[in-house]
């Protein structure tokens, strides 16, 4: 059962059952500049928690502090200015479909998080039940949750909306770390009923265009590869934007015995994350036929 509590003015976030694992909350997004403080906090704390793990940012990625390490991976953009990487970076497959979504009427801008936009997100989060073959986790979302799960970091956010003939039709959060050298995508996604028009790449122009104008040299969007899966069309669609695998220390701190042998056992990582590539590829296509039986493949975005 997750948990949540407040240490050194963060939130911590637990996770698992055995063991329980926490890390701080948005820890992609949010970082520590100390961690030795926080581990002593948590140390002294009485929540029973196994392991803490937390990352560094981009800038930091060196492993310099005295913890145990595993080792993990973002897709990362160095920006510059926007037309160095619309001109010099930006593959040309994507860069015809950000033309595209102009010339279809695609209309981009920054947009406040309020109630039009809860609402815009909303639809498109429950246009769908499945998307690219697998269960869609927000679909069925109420708006109050969606105002809550997309309402975070509000302080630190900015939200791009792409809009077609006055509706929204995608979205983006691009959340900026403390210091304001790193910004994360948070959330980005569009309606795969104006999937012809690219809206999602319109986005990520779009996205660029605004940390390059607030000077951010970094702008990450989650991770390149997850586990033992290695290539599939997410990371295809990053790479073409200009997003590139930079491995980072994950630091992980063992605060009790159990979290010590679960961490050299592997019992703190997912079954997922364990198996081979083979084994997950045959799993994935087990998934995506499951699911096609049920909905359209021409509904899911495939």
């Amino acid at each position: 059962m997750d948990q949540k509590i407040i240490i050194h003015g963060r939130e911590i976030r637990t996770q698992g059952s055995f063991p329980r694992v926490a890390r701080i909350e948005g820890d992609s997004y949010r970082f520590l500049d100390d961690p030795e403080s926080m581990v002593s906090a948590l140390r002294s704390n009485r929540h029973s928690i196994d392991l803490f793990t937390f990352l560094p940012r981009l800038a930091d990625n060196t492993p310099r502090h005295p913890f145990l390490i595993e080792q993990d991976n973002v897709a990362a953009l160095r920006v510059t200015t926007f037309d160095q990487w619309w001109n010099q970076v930006l593959g040309f497959k994507a860069r015809n479909k950000a033309k595209q979504a102009e010339k279809k009427g695609v209309e981009l801008r920054e947009v406040p998080f309020d109630e039009q936009l809860v609402e815009g997100i909303w639809k498109i989060y429950n246009e769908c039940p499945i998307r690219q073959s697998r269960r869609f986790p927000h679909y069925g979302m109420t708006r109050e949750t969606v105002r809550q799960h997309a309402g975070t970091f509000l302080d630190c956010s900015v939200f791009l909306g792409a809009f077609f003939e006055g509706s929204l039709i995608g979205f983006a959060k691009v959340t900026v770390d403390e210091t304001g050298v790193q910004a994360g995508l948070m959330h980005i996604l569009s309606l795969l009923s104006h999937r012809d028009k690219a809206p999602t790449n319109a986005l990520i122009a779009a996205a660029v265009r605004s940390v390059a104008a607030r000077n951010i040299p970094y702008l990450v969007y989650s991770s390149f590869s997850y586990g033992n899966k290695q290539r599939d069309s997410l990371s295809d669609f990053k790479e073409r934007n200009g997003f590139q695998r930079i491995d980072v220390p994950r630091y992980y701190v063992p605060l009790t015995a159990f979290g010590k042998l679960a961490f050299h056992t592997g019992m703190h990582r997912r079954l997922i994350e364990m198996l081979p590539e083979s084994v997950i590829t045959k799993l994935r296509g087990y998934r995506a036929n499951w699911y096609n039986a049920r909905v359209p493949s021409a509904l899911q975005g495939n």
